[in-house]
């Protein structure tokens, strides 16, 4: 047949692995990092105080906390949101000296610790910090300690996970798309608006999922900046911590809510973050 050389079958796609057993210096290890990652899950869920848990979960302490965790970790999205998405845009579209350092600084808060982002906070927007200052004398606003705290804690822990899954779609999509609705007549911001946005739809949305569950989960930057006072600050990680020291079942009992919402969280990205082409 032609393009086959006569007497050889042609052979498909070669996949790695195919038809080889897995080595054992190889398997071992694999075996027992899924291990270390998957049993202490599993633990949790085995001294889950099943017999009692509509109790536990029904206290005043805790739907306050949960309630103020659902309601600022929404407050913390919607702030990465309005923020978040235009940065990513200028990261994505725009050409600007130093934009590879910008792009270091943006996703810094993944690397930093919790507690080293609520300190640098309170040294920026605390009564005596460098804008908080301001802040207090000019408007009367103290944002350390409060619920607003909290939200601006939460979002400047998640809002990198928004920027960089949209900016990653925005560097996936075509400019050309833009480009041909500013040569029709429409500015650069409907641009945007009119068509890029439905474009990238799926990356903000994906990437706003992301964010809203690691503000629900976000410990460090928040007891640091916002302090841990129940009804105003408390919420459903701080509620864990507190309560390992004095009722470990409660404290199993909210972790199980937390690690709920993470598994229905990579349930609904599993196209994007669990599949493999």
């Amino acid at each position: 047949m032609a393009g086959t050389r006569a007497g050889r079958p042609r052979r498909g796609p070669i996949r790695a692995g195919a038809g080889r057993g897995v080595p054992w210096p190889l398997l071992v290890p694999a075996l027992l990092g899924l291990a270390f990652l998957v049993l202490p899950l599993i633990a949790l869920l085995v001294r889950t105080p099943w017999h009692h848990l509509t109790e536990q979960l029904s206290s005043t302490e805790v739907w306050q906390a949960l309630q103020l965790s659902l309601l600022c970790a929404t407050a913390a999205t919607a702030l990465s949101l309005v923020i978040g998405v235009p940065l990513a845009w200028l990261l994505a579209r725009v050409e600007f000296p130093g934009r590879g350092l910008v792009r270091a600084l943006v996703t810094l808060p993944l690397v930093l610790p919790p507690v080293v982002g609520g300190v640098a906070l309170l040294m920026a927007l605390g009564r005596n910090g460098v804008i908080g200052q301001w802040l207090d004398s000019w408007f009367g606003i103290t944002l350390p300690f409060t619920t607003a705290g909290v939200i601006l804690a939460e979002a400047f822990v998640a809002m990198p996970f928004l920027v960089i899954s949209v900016e990653g779609t925005l560097r996936a999509a075509d400019p050309r798309y833009e480009e041909a609705a500013t040569t029709l007549g429409a500015s650069r911001f409907t641009a945007f608006r009119r068509v890029t946005l439905p474009l990238i739809a799926p990356g903000i949305a994906a990437g706003a999922v992301l964010a809203w569950a690691r503000a629900l989960g976000e410990f460090g930057a928040t007891i640091t900046f916002a302090g841990n006072f129940p009804g105003r600050t408390q919420t459903m990680p701080l509620a864990v911590y507190l309560a390992l020291q004095s009722d470990p079942e409660a404290a199993i009992a909210l972790s199980l809510v937390l690690l709920t919402v993470s598994i229905a969280v990579l349930a609904g990205l599993r196209d994007r973050w669990t599949t493999a082409s």
